[in-house]
C-alpha cells in the first residue's frame, strides 16, 4: 500500500486556482532550494547527504539513541541492503558503530559513535540555522477557499 492518496473525491479534490499551484510551485522551490543547500553543507564536511540522513535517523529515533538496520531502512525509505551497505561505509569512518542487542542475540543495533555525534551536532546546527533563514520559504502553503456548490466562480 502506498503513501500517496489518489481519491478523485473527498478533501482536497476540489480544482486548484492560479493562487495554489502558485503557492505549491513555491512550496516544493524552497525544498528543493533546503535540499540542494543541506547538500552542499554535508559535501563540504566530506560526507554524502545518505551519510547525513543515517546520523539524523539515529540520533532522532523515536524512545532511544540506536535503531535496526530495518528500522533505519523505513525511516530512510531505502531497501534493506543498501541501509546495511550505507552502515558499513559510515562504520568504516567512524561515524556509527554495531552492537548485539543484550535482550536479543539476533537484532544488531546501530549507534553514532562520539565522532559521528559531533559531526551530526555540527551539521545540524548548520542546518538548523539555514531551516531559519528559510522560515517563510518553508512555510505550508495557505490554499484558497474552494468556492462553494451552487455558486459562480469570478472569471
Amino acid at each position: 500500500m502506498g503513501l500517496v492518496a489518489r481519491e478523485a473525491d473527498g478533501p482536497g479534490s476540489e480544482p486548484l486556482t492560479k493562487q495554489d499551484f502558485e503557492a505549491l510551485a513555491q512550496f516544493r522551490f524552497g525544498i528543493r532550494h533546503y535540499l540542494r543547500l543541506s547538500e552542499e553543507i554535508v559535501r563540504a564536511d566530506g560526507l554524502t547527504p545518505q551519510q547525513y540522513q543515517l546520523m539524523l535517523a539515529l540520533k532522532g529515533f523515536p524512545g532511544r539513541d540506536w535503531a535496526t538496520v530495518r528500522e533505519l531502512a523505513e525511516r530512510l525509505q531505502l531497501r534493506h541492503h543498501s541501509v546495511g551497505e550505507l552502515v558499513n561505509r559510515a562504520q568504516s569512518q567512524g561515524l556509527v558503530e554495531r552492537a548485539a542487542d543484550p535482550d536479543d542475540g539476533r537484532v544488531v543495533r546501530v549507534h553514532l559513535t562520539s565522532a559521528g555525534q559531533r559531526v551530526l551536532g555540527r551539521l545540524s546546527s548548520l542546518h538548523r540555522a539555514q531551516l531559519l533563514r528559510m522560515q517563510t520559504v518553508l512555510t505550508l502553503p495557505s490554499w484558497s477557499e474552494p468556492p462553494e456548490k451552487g455558486r459562480a466562480t469570478p472569471e
